[in-house]
């Protein structure tokens, strides 16, 4: 009873009204055989390249494992020469050379991994702040050029966050609750260091890896920076009242580890708001910031005069996971952020019971996101309706999750080339990923809800899509939710659009279905955009990590075997609706 107690009080201080906080337990135990295939296909005038990579190792940490078996590294075409060495940080790297190379190299790197990922409470006697850290360990205070560690703002934020907390857990939840409500998730952003992202409020996982690292480093917590691979294997959590499925992106990833003194290095994800990764993660190389974990997947090269183009580059990732076991479920609390977190719970080991409430931290005006439309949570607003004439409905309206990449090739994303201080060229990995959703899989049907604030007549409703093949019609539904947070009665149907009018595409653009034909004008409140289709097209729908603009339970899907809608997305689909609004 006594460490119960000490969990509650350890854990108010994150605010109460509409959290978003969920105790997550149970456990994930996978075998994966994983391989990533590089196909390099040097310019004329190449005079040397040079291929990158890191061997993925052992880990263990109190929650998240990893053991590698069978790792591997072939070529079409034998390199000339071979180097291995330890960076300072522990990452073994292996360097393969080519001198002259012509033609297609592939590279494929395999490996089987188990992986598991443990819940149970954890058990700390970590105090804030720290003592005096071990010499192994000090490095990872450091600032840098992206971890802005020693910036004046991000060192008042930092200690503000933190002013109250007592231990060690109790300000990394401060923080990271922060950043979750703070940071909204951009594929793309401008910049990818702390302070563009404490300035923003946007960025992808590197912008949320450095944040959290800043502001920890800032108040003398330890954290590394951590990149490896995301599998987009789905896993589902019973939540209660419904299923959550969580999922990535299969792609590059980073994310972070925390220094505790009783518990060693642990696993964090800030970008997929998680206080801990899944067994989908395979652990690959570790360091200060994104800057120093540059080596796996990095490309060098030195050319001819004559020379005026970059190598020709792919990478593509394949898991199976032969053995994967999954018991996981949470329970929603009464504090938190406002944005959804998953945390295992915590018992410290000293005596909190007197421990005061934290109240929740206040965030700065002048830094937050600029947001201009969409609600958080289930909190829908009270509109009071009004009728509009025709003519009345005169101003264009576009509102939607508007921001994806359009029409890029997943396969050939890759860093800018750039010219290193000793005249070499390199390209390193980036972290472009694909984040979509196959939906026309038979027996399966995916809905996402938008809250309107004015009353809209609706011309077309748009998603982002992409057309792998096959044949059939797709259309929207549209639904009212009548206050149960789910797709209740249908408005308004699209007009049936034939997979043949669908372009093939390098990437994912908008496809816009017609509603003109049923006349639909919706007064403010929550609807849903459900995709149905006929045939056996292979579609694709963007999303974005997180909830960009609508509720947190605002993307659901059901099987031909639910009654309801009890399975909600931990994303929010791109989407727009067009039409004319009321003046």
């Amino acid at each position: 009873m006594k460490k119960l107690s000490v969990v509650v009080v350890l854990l108010a201080g994150l605010g109460s009204a509409g959290a978003e906080q969920y105790l997550i337990n149970g456990g994930q135990e996978s075998q994966i055989n994983y391989q990533m295939q590089q196909q390099v296909a040097p310019a004329p005038g190449t005079q040397k390249l040079i291929l990158s990579y890191v061997v993925p190792t052992a880990f263990s940490s109190p929650t998240f494992n990893q053991k590698i078996v069978q790792f591997r590294i072939d070529f079409s075409q034998n390199p000339n020469d071979r180097e291995e060495d330890y960076d300072k940080r522990g990452n073994k790297i292996i360097r393969m050379i080519w001198h002259r190379p012509s033609g297609l190299i592939t590279c494929k790197i395999s490996l089987s991994a188990r992986n598991s990922t443990g819940l149970k409470p954890l058990k700390t006697a970590a105090p804030f702040p720290l003592a005096k850290v071990p010499d192994e360990v000090a490095p990872y205070l450091a600032a840098s050029a992206q971890v802005a560690a020693g910036n004046y703002n991000i060192v008042e934020k930092a200690r503000e966050l933190t002013a109250n907390a007592k231990t060690e857990v109790e300000a990394i939840r401060q923080i990271v609750a922060w950043v979750v409500d703070r940071m909204q998730y951009v594929l793309v952003p401008e910049s990818y260091d702390a302070l563009y992202s404490f300035r923003s409020g946007r960025g992808n996982c590197q912008n949320y890896s450095h944040l959290t690292a800043a502001l920890a480093r800032a108040v003398g917590i330890p954290v590394r920076i951590v990149n490896g691979v995301t599998l987009k294997q789905p896993y589902d959590v019973d939540v209660g009242d419904g299923i959550l499925t969580l999922r990535m992106a299969q792609g590059r990833h980073s994310w972070i580890e925390i220094w505790f003194p009783d518990l060693g290095w642990v696993p964090f994800d800030p970008q997929q708001t998680q206080l801990f990764v899944s067994n989908r993660f395979i652990r690959v190389e570790v360091g200060l910031d994104n800057e120093e974990t540059s080596n796996d997947g990095l490309i060098r090269w030195t050319q001819s005069s004559s020379a005026s183009s970059p190598p020709q580059f792919e990478e593509s990732i394949d898991a199976e996971f032969t053995d994967d076991r999954v018991q996981l479920n949470a329970q929603r609390q009464d504090y938190g952020p406002l944005k959804l977190l998953f945390s295992p719970a915590v018992e410290t080991v000293a005596a909190l019971a007197s421990a005061p409430v934290l109240p929740r931290p206040s965030v700065d005006p002048a830094l937050r996101s600029p947001r201009s439309y969409g609600y958080r949570q289930d909190r829908v607003p009270s509109f009071t309706p009004r009728r509009y004439s025709e003519a009345e409905y005169t101003k264009p309206f576009v509102f939607g999750n508007l921001e994806f990449p359009r029409d890029i090739d997943f396969l050939a994303a890759r860093g800018p080339a750039q010219q290193r201080d000793d005249g070499e060229m390199e390209m390193r990995k980036n972290f472009v990923v694909e984040t979509a959703e196959y939906v026309t899989t038979q027996g399966q049907q995916y809905a996402q809800s938008f809250i309107l604030d004015k009353s809209v007549k609706v011309d077309k409703v748009g998603l982002a899509l992409h057309k792998f093949g096959g044949n059939g019609q797709m259309w929207v539904e549209i639904f009212r939710d009548d206050g149960d947070g789910k797709p209740e009665t249908q408005l308004a149907a699209s007009e049936l659009l034939d997979l043949n009018q669908i372009n093939f595409t390098t990437g994912y653009d908008w496809v816009d279905f017609d509603i003109r034909p049923a006349s639909l004008t919706l007064a403010p409140g929550r609807y849903w955009i459900a995709l149905g289709f006929t045939g056996s097209p292979i579609i694709n729908w963007f999303f974005s990590y997180g909830k960009t603009v609508g509720p947190e339970d605002g993307t659901r899907y059901k099987t031909m075997f639910d009654e309801t809608w009890s399975r909600s997305l931990s994303y929010e689909f791109n989407y727009r609706i067009q039409g004319m609004a009321a003046e």
